[in-house]
């Protein structure tokens, strides 16, 4: 799991690098939020941490661009606005929890785990493409009636392509969404993955269909 910090506030923001690790959790950070809704488009995070007076494009804005793009990234509002107007807006512009500064540590991190846990709730029922099944709950695969065996790599793959489905998924997002700061892999191991996919769901009425120069798309054969 890996959180996206959007803070300009370089203290802070390399206070809450420091305590996320300490915590196991890994956090990339940004300081402003138009190159931060770059990532987002080839990371997939499980979590943004917003602050709302940035440089350039302001939090609340990068969160209506999230949302009208129906993005349902967990965001939680980081700033020193605390009037009730501004915790209200956030909440309505489409952020799912909002702190404010100053705050204590413990507080940040266990909200931030709540909305993980929510999310991942959330996500825990069945993506069907075809004849294609995903539990995301159970994290089992099917194939018709038959059970699709599937190492960690094939799976997360094939997740992202059926939630992307019909829509392609760039080779640069599967490597920086499967990849982590200490295992990252490489765009060869990729087209492995999506080679070993193919051979497992042959002839099955689903196929990876390779978009030259893009990447990858799920379609019905």
């Amino acid at each position: 799991m890996r959180l996206l910090l959007i803070e300009d506030d370089l203290p802070i923001a390399n206070a809450l690098v420091d305590g996320f690790a300490r915590a196991g959790v890994s956090v990339d950070h940004l300081p402003r939020a138009d190159t931060a809704e770059t990532a987002l488009e080839s990371t997939a995070y499980g979590l943004a941490i917003v602050d709302l007076e940035l440089p350039g494009m302001d939090g609340l804005e990068l969160i209506r661009r999230l949302r009208r793009r129906r993005i349902a990234l967990p965001v939680l509002i980081l700033t020193a606005r605390d009037a009730l107007e501004d915790r209200v807006q956030g909440l309505d512009t489409g952020a799912d929890d909002y702190l404010v500064k100053p705050f204590l540590f413990p507080e940040l991190l266990a909200r931030v785990r709540a909305l993980i846990r929510r999310s991942q709730a959330a996500a825990s029922s069945d993506l069907v493409f075809g004849p294609l099944r995903l539990n995301l709950g159970l994290r089992a695969a099917s194939l018709g009636d038959a059970p699709l065996e599937l190492t960690g790599r094939e799976w997360d793959v094939l997740q992202h392509l059926m939630l992307a489905a019909p829509r392609v998924v760039s080779k640069r997002k599967l490597v920086e969404s499967l990849g982590s700061w200490d295992n990252e892999i490489s765009p060869n191991a990729v087209e492995i993955y999506i080679s070993r996919l193919r051979g497992k769901f042959a002839d099955s009425g689903a196929a990876i269909r390779t978009v030259r120069g893009i990447g990858y798309r799920l379609e019905l054969a």
